[in-house]
């Protein structure tokens, strides 16, 4: 085993997190109170979603050392490239090898904001309760209420949830950034720097609740937050997925590590590799379907999901009746930048 590389690109899951080194000094949000919050390393529960790629995925030379960088820098990993790449299924096959548990997805559109990743605060709640309160401090009849737990209104999002004080690294995916508000990358920086964030509603009540518990986004353990404040002890493995739609400012991509996944349809070492580890059993068909994929993905955009759904269909339409090898892979091999009428 390669002694420097804590993510080996291999494909059982093993230990090699716990070799990682202490961080760079400016790095190094381990100073809180100790709090650490516990989470399930072995499965992917809750909200979260494994991706059944994730034990077959392919990586190069240069993607496992920029894992890796990311990993000792405890910098995000800014991921561009073509669709179908495996810019997504990086994420889960990271969780997966180094045993980090459930893979945080943060799906990104135009409308997302920095506070949708941190947390939500369920105000109409809280207030509904204030007002029974009040009723029920009227009534001469009434007992006296118990102050309200106000970590029942507050749960955290996927970003939220990664930044919680965990003895290990969890695994974030912020996925198409370049689809966000021109504002969310310099949002994120000072969210990035500081390692963690403050959640105002709890802040403004430290008087009468000091900590609270909330509720993560991955359904974990609850995280506790202290003076209304929360920070990680160890930052996570974040990916940041770009299909290289946009330019980001400078002062965020310095704060990333950055990855440039090439287009695999131009090398058919890359693709005869993805294919062994999904379909091994397909080798008979695999050769000639890979050659037609190349010719097609010449004259448009095409991605490797699609060149292994036609090996699939292929192996597997041997029977009277299935349509013939031309015909299956015209239906699957279209091009994903133009409109291809299907003919009757």
């Amino acid at each position: 085993m390669n002694e420097w590389r804590i993510y080996q690109g291999a494909s059982e899951p093993h230990d090699g997190i716990d070799r990682l080194p202490e961080p760079p000094p400016w790095r190094d949000f381990s100073d809180g109170d100790g709090q650490v919050t516990d989470f399930d390393r072995e499965t992917h529960v809750g909200s979260g979603r494994r991706l059944p790629g994730a034990d077959a995925y392919y990586a190069d030379e240069h993607t496992i050392e920029a894992v890796n960088a990311a990993l000792y820098l405890r910098r995000p990993l800014l991921v561009t490239g073509d669709p179908g790449v495996g810019k997504s299924t990086l994420a889960d096959a990271v969780a997966r090898e180094l045993k980090l548990g459930t893979v945080l997805r943060w799906p990104i559109n135009s409308k997302t904001t920095l506070r949708d990743g941190l947390y939500r605060y369920d105000s109409l709640g809280r207030l509904e309760e204030a007002g029974v309160a009040r009723s029920q401090a009227e009534s001469a009849d009434s007992p006296a209420s118990r102050p309200s737990d106000l970590g029942r209104y507050v749960s955290l999002g996927p970003l939220g949830t990664a930044l919680a004080p965990y003895a290990l690294p969890r695994v974030l995916l912020i996925d198409e950034i370049d689809k966000s508000d021109i504002d969310l990358p310099n949002d994120l920086l000072d969210v990035f720097e500081e390692g963690g964030f403050e959640i105002p509603e709890l802040a403004r009540a430290t008087d009468q609740q000091e900590s609270v518990l909330v509720r993560p986004a991955d359904g974990g353990a609850p995280v506790r937050v202290v003076r209304g404040t929360l920070r990680c002890r160890i930052f996570p493995f974040v990916i940041l997925t770009s299909n290289g739609e946009r330019e980001f400012p400078p002062a965020f991509l310095r704060r990333c590590v950055r990855l440039q996944l090439p287009p695999v349809t131009k090398d058919d070492d890359r693709l005869r590799a993805i294919v062994q580890a999904h379909l091994p059993d397909a080798a008979d068909e695999a050769e000639r379907i890979i050659a037609r994929f190349m010719e097609h993905a010449a004259a448009g955009e095409l991605a490797t999901d699609q060149l292994l759904n036609a090996i699939y269909l292929v192996s597997r339409t041997s029977n009277d009746g299935a349509p013939d090898f031309d015909r299956l892979v015209k239906l699957v091999f279209q091009h994903l930048n133009v409109t291809v009428p299907t003919e009757p």
